[in-house]
């Protein structure tokens, strides 16, 4: 039987071009790098102050890298606890008049907009969490979501993808700076806990993380037929 090459290559072009592609790469999810600063440690109790986020997107080769980064100044809910420690060991200064701060009703609106907007480009079904000590995020996120009646978050809401996790199994550190000291991400510990810092750094580990996991032969992972042999 005669094999039609072209049809052939455009097939595994096609193949290939799908597994280069977002929705197919997390299991539907857009990884959105996550981190909150806040006046403590009880999310239910404590205040949240800064909130930024950046979108992960992926290339025509598979490759991620960050994207658009959202920064928010983010209003104390009322009645809320804020411990002086935690504003000494962050530096942030919640009645400084220069700081544009907002609802966490208009934080979260706005925020949940642009990944929306990010989830139906790349034909993702939700978003998923990417943080640092992933649990904590997670928690004050999901707290200021039910503080703001919200019933449809993006985010998947207990799923997540843990950098330090992550970075102690493929660089064998759990702290932010030494993990992306190991893979040679420039850090600055004079910026370190402002929000917009913070995820950008745990961004560029997340995806120096995948994509290194993606050069050493890990993605895309092999058939089942193929581990059976």
């Amino acid at each position: 039987m005669a094999v039609n090459n072209s049809m052939s290559d455009e097939t595994n072009t096609t193949q290939s071009n799908a597994v280069h592609l977002m929705e197919n790469r997390f299991r539907g999810y857009l990884p959105v790098v996550i981190d909150i600063e806040t006046g403590g440690f009880n999310a239910r109790t404590d205040a949240m102050l800064e909130i930024a986020a950046t979108i992960i997107q992926m290339d025509e080769t598979g490759e991620v890298f960050p994207s658009e980064t959202y920064n928010y100044h983010v209003k104390p809910f009322e009645g809320s606890n804020i411990d002086p420690a935690a504003l000494e060991f962050t530096g942030i200064k919640p009645d400084h008049p220069l700081r544009p701060s907002q609802l966490e009703d208009d934080v979260l609106s706005d925020l949940f907009g642009h990944i929306r907007r990010e989830m139906k480009a790349m034909n993702c079904k939700r978003a998923i969490i990417v943080a640092h000590n992933a649990a904590f995020d997670q928690a004050f996120l999901n707290a200021a979501i039910d503080r703001c009646g919200i019933k449809r978050s993006p985010f998947h809401p207990f799923s997540s993808f843990d950098t330090a996790s992550l970075a102690g199994l493929t660089l064998g550190q759990t702290v932010l700076a030494k993990a992306c000291f190991h893979a040679g991400i420039a850090f600055d510990n004079n910026d370190a806990h402002s929000a917009r810092y913070d995820t950008q750094k745990t961004a560029d580990l997340f995806c120096f993380m995948v994509n290194r996991w993606k050069s050493l032969g890990g993605w895309p992972p092999p058939t089942p037929e193929k581990r059976a042999k």
